[in-house]
């Protein structure tokens, strides 16, 4: 069996391009900083290690990746390792390592990722080993009180809308 599973952050924005085929194929290339396990003694010397792991994804998949993920941001992925060789200009055998993707899940939510950027740098209660600059968080929205009219009854129970839901595009879905 051949699976990986792994949580990191992105090192940079996915890169997307298209395959030449008569129907083009969205590839996106990205890569993640997986935090390496390290000794109790080492950890409290302030040492922290990580790989950088290689991923690719394909169709709808690397459109969703391509769409959603960012520079900095915690994700979870699953797939398959992939092992490929070529020679190089000089003749020389080179190998090459990354994981094929085939699921893609947030693994911290909008809000966080966002708040680590204020400031125009890291957030300092956020511990970061990789040292990655953050996107700009969103304005701020202002948050109301709820009103004495959303409580619930002193039965608790809250009362049942019956409007419809209004109707969702396809294209309003990130899957």
């Amino acid at each position: 069996m051949n699976k990986v599973i792994l949580m990191g952050r992105l090192t940079k924005d996915p890169e997307m391009r298209y395959s030449n085929a008569a129907e083009p194929l969205a590839i996106v290339r990205y890569t993640l900083a997986v935090n390496r396990q390290v000794s109790q003694q080492r950890r409290d010397a302030g040492e922290q290690s990580a790989d950088f792991i290689n991923c690719t994804a394909f169709g709808r998949a690397a459109e969703f990746v391509e769409r959603y993920f960012r520079k900095g941001q915690m994700v979870c992925v699953s797939g398959r390792l992939q092992i490929r060789s070529f020679d190089d200009n000089n003749g020389q055998r080179q190998w090459y390592t990354e994981v094929i993707t085939d699921d893609h899940h947030f693994a911290e939510s909008r809000a966080s990722f966002e708040s680590r950027g204020q400031g125009g740098g890291q957030n300092p209660n956020y511990n970061d080993s990789y040292g990655t600059p953050y996107m700009p968080p969103a304005p701020q929205q202002q948050h109301q009180r709820p009103s004495a009219q959303s409580a619930p009854p002193s039965d608790s129970f809250f009362e049942v809308d019956t409007n419809p839901a209004p109707a969702l595009d396809d294209d309003d879905l990130p899957f």
